[in-house]
């Protein structure tokens, strides 16, 4: 079969590799110069970045087979760390490593030796976790996140440093707003599952090369084709195949398709949809931003860790939640960049304003004044990098009424927040339940 696939982000590029697993023609549509959608390769610097910083997970199965199926060697292309929160900031002094045991000693192992955190913290932890596991890590009723954490009797500090920057980073929304069963969902197959799902993995190359570029590689091995600045304005079936409407010079060109698997963020699909009468099924999505801010320093700054935690203060405009030191994990010495989730009320005061205040945090927090002036910087700004992720959110499913036409995207159905593995399980739910449909037809 022939089948067309618009979006070459990680959902687009991991259903297209799956129907060219299946023995299927793929033709797959980016209407940018650059594969990865929200996860991509920006120069900047003069140096290859990120459009945002990302970790992944050992829990991400299907982002890990499928890098193995291309022949992407783990070890090359990431940095595997154990699970660990360890703040910048000497004051606070907390730090909090899984130990290298089988689950769940690694995490009680962590608990006992962990810095900074009382017996009373340590408790409320631990009390968290076997709460949740005695319930199942499901809920009756889904509510805020910060919400459970009052139910399960949570110290103010265990939340504060703990809690509150665990849920901003696994699921890119604010812990008063935040669903808590989904939060439930990514901590049960990381931290409630065995020792490597919990290993933080922190990509040594940049997002493209990581997995877009070798899928487009594999595609185009496969008698696939994979088409950058083309732009699909529209579609409709005509018989038994699919036209795609293609903008491309001056003129559109029109494709025919057996099937296609629409794999843009939510507001381009709606608009696609609309020619079929399917766009009330795509919610008008709230969405936060994230900020990368990449502050440029001498070759000799390092962190004395790949990555640690800030002190998010929005009082004091401390607004960085992260720091990542590129020199250490993508041989980009003296290169930091400074993760800023939710970001919306952060980038208000300007880009040259708050790439001044992170650089004031890191110089206060790691106690080194020279980070105050960092040679250059650049911010970079994902204004709909993730949908909210709040309590009871409907979202469409993978499936869609007509035959021959399916949805993926980290936007759709599944128990995981807008994560590069939700994108990934997407697009491969979206290419089976395709090539699966084209089959029983044809039987």
């Amino acid at each position: 079969m022939k089948y067309a696939v618009i979006g070459a982000g990680w959902a687009g590029s991991s259903a297209a590799v799956e129907l060219v697993k299946r023995g299927h023609e793929v033709h797959l549509f980016e209407a940018s110069r650059t594969l990865g959608g929200r996860a991509r390769q920006v120069n900047g610097l003069g140096l290859l970045v990120d459009n945002g910083q990302h970790i992944l997970l050992g829990a991400y199965k299907g982002t890990l087979t499928l890098l193995d199926s291309l022949g992407v060697d783990q070890k090359k292309v990431f940095s595997r760390l154990p699970l660990q929160i360890c703040y910048a900031d000497t004051v606070a002094g907390i730090e909090l490593i899984a130990w290298k045991l089988p689950a769940p000693m690694h995490i009680l192992g962590a608990l006992l030796l962990a810095k900074g955190l009382s017996t009373a913290d340590k408790m409320a932890l631990a009390r968290f976790s076997s709460s949740a596991q005695w319930m199942g890590w499901q809920l009756n009723t889904d509510c805020s996140v910060d919400e459970l954490l009052q139910r399960f009797d949570q110290t103010d500090n265990a939340i504060r440093s703990i809690w509150r920057p665990l849920c901003l980073a696994a699921l890119n929304t604010p812990a008063q707003r935040a669903s808590a069963q989904v939060f439930l969902n990514v901590l049960k197959d990381s931290l409630a599952a065995n020792r490597a799902a919990s290993d933080m993995l922190i990509p040594r190359t940049d997002l493209t090369a990581l997995l877009p570029q070798a899928a487009a590689a594999f595609i185009e091995d496969n008698n696939g084709k994979v088409y950058l600045g083309c732009n699909v304005s529209s579609l409709y079936k005509n018989d038994t195949q699919w036209r795609l409407e293609v903008q491309q010079s001056i003129r559109p060109s029109y494709e025919a398709f057996d099937g296609v698997v629409i794999a843009t963020q939510p507001d381009i699909a709606k608009k696609l949809l609309m020619s079929v009468d399917l766009a009330e099924l795509i919610p008008e999505f709230e969405y936060e931003s994230i900020t990368t801010c990449y502050l440029k320093y001498s070759s000799t700054v390092k962190l004395p860790r790949p990555f640690l935690t800030l002190n998010e203060r929005p009082a004091d405009a401390a607004w960085g939640q992260y720091v990542f030191d590129r020199g250490q994990t993508n041989q980009q010495a003296g290169l930091l960049a400074v993760v800023v989730s939710a970001s919306q009320v952060a980038i208000e005061q300007g880009r040259s304003e708050l790439a001044l205040n992170c650089a004031k945090q890191l110089a206060r927090e790691l106690g080194q004044a020279e980070l105050a002036l960092p040679k250059s910087n650049l911010i970079i700004t994902e204004k709909h990098a993730t949908f909210s992720c709040t309590p009871g959110l409907k979202r469409p499913s993978n499936h869609l009424p007509i035959p021959g036409l399916v949805l993926a995207g980290d936007y759709t159905d599944s128990r995981y927040p807008a994560t590069l593995e939700s994108a990934v399980q997407s697009g491969l739910i979206a290419a089976t339940a395709l090539s699966d449909l084209d089959r029983r037809l044809r039987e």
